[in-house]
Order: structure tokens, then sequence, then C-alpha cells
């Protein structure tokens, strides 16, 4: 297995940061985590371009790149599975400023349907909510 190539946007709006919650087994156990809108890298892609392409197909809705802001190298375990991202993090707006005004959207990968929250950036510093990839929550502290 190799490391995977894979980026992520951060919009936020009013001290909130759009996260998708999702369930299951992760790093710290099982349960509720989340995560900004992002994915992996295609093979002649440049990450720009894929977070871009990641927000439309995820939550059908068009981004604007605000800024890059850091390269993140997440090392992980879940059971007995190591796993290695290299994740390119952006900071990124929606271009309908009125999609700020939503509560949640509907996250939609092939089979399997989530949705996102805005989440205090509080909560996520305060470790109430648990936030991947790890090192997300310093690297935001510093940039945002």
């Amino acid at each position: 297995m190799y490391p995977r190539a894979n980026t992520l946007g951060i919009i936020i709006n009013n001290n909130k940061i759009l996260l998708e919650e999702q369930e299951g087994k992760h790093s710290k156990g099982t349960g509720t985590y989340y995560r900004p809108i992002g994915g992996t890298i295609e093979l002649g892609e440049k990450s720009s371009e894929t977070i871009i392409r990641e927000y439309s197909e995820e939550i059908a809705v068009g981004i604007e790149i605000k800024r890059y802001i850091a390269c993140l190298e997440n090392i992980f375990r879940i059971d007995e599975n190591i796993g290695h991202e290299i994740t390119q993090v952006y900071l990124v707006e929606f271009i309908d400023q009125t999609l700020y005004q939503k509560e949640s959207f509907k996250v939609v990968e092939g089979s399997k349907t989530t949705f996102t929250k805005w989440i205090s950036l509080e909560e996520i510093s305060d470790g109430k909510k648990i936030l991947y990839p790890n090192g997300l929550i310093e690297l935001l502290q510093k940039n945002i």
C-alpha cells in the first residue's frame, strides 16, 4: 500500500467550519467524527482542480479557492491497518453567497450518503468533536 494524495477544502463562516459528519471506526475509536469536504487527487489532476471537482461532485456546489494553506501528512492506524495520507489543504469559499445560509448539505459518494454541518471552531479546538485528518486543528489555529 502507498500513501494516498488527497485534498481538503476549508469553508469558514461566522466562526464555524463546514464539515462532513461520519460514523464508524476511526483512529481514536468508533463513533462520530468530522472531516472537511475533499477527496483523492486523480493522476494528471492538480490538487486545486481536485478540490473544485470534489465540492461539485459531493455537495453539488461551486467554490473558489481563496488561498493554499499547507500540506498535512497523516499516518494513522485503524485496527491492524495503517493509513497514510498526504493532504493539500485549501481555504475555499462558495461562489453563491446564499449557500452560507444553508444549515447542511447532502454528501453523496457512490452509494454512501452523509451530511455536512456547520461546527463551531471552538467545539473542534476543545476536542468536543473529533476532526480528521490529524494535525488539522493545529493547522487551522495557526492559519485561519
